[in-house]
């Protein structure tokens, strides 16, 4: 299946945008992805090996989060997954600051 990298998270898949990651379950798939570009692990997981609640993950355009059977849930080689890392904080700027 293919995986959709992040920017931030390219230059531990030397600089590819998209792999191709084999894996029968969106969780397999990620391990897998994980076992293939090692420095990705810490990037995506805990030291508990659960997936880090910062990183989103979408199995074709659904979010693994909201799916009945989460990271269990099956996949096959036609599906794509993307990764997106959460982006929070900021900064104001001038008379149009935001945050106050």
């Amino acid at each position: 299946m293919k995986i959709h990298i992040p920017t931030p998270l390219r230059g531990y898949t030397g600089g590819k945008e998209t792999v191709e990651v084999a894996g029968s379950t969106v969780a397999a798939t990620l391990d897998q992805l994980a076992t293939d570009f090692p420095e990705l692990r810490n990037h995506l997981f805990s030291a508990e090996g659960k997936l880090r609640s910062f990183v989103n993950v979408y199995l074709n355009d659904d979010d693994v989060r909201y799916l009945p059977s989460k990271e269990e849930t099956t996949t096959s080689s036609d599906d794509e997954l993307t990764i997106i890392p959460s982006i929070a904080g900021g900064s104001c700027v001038a008379d149009s600051c935001c945050c106050m």
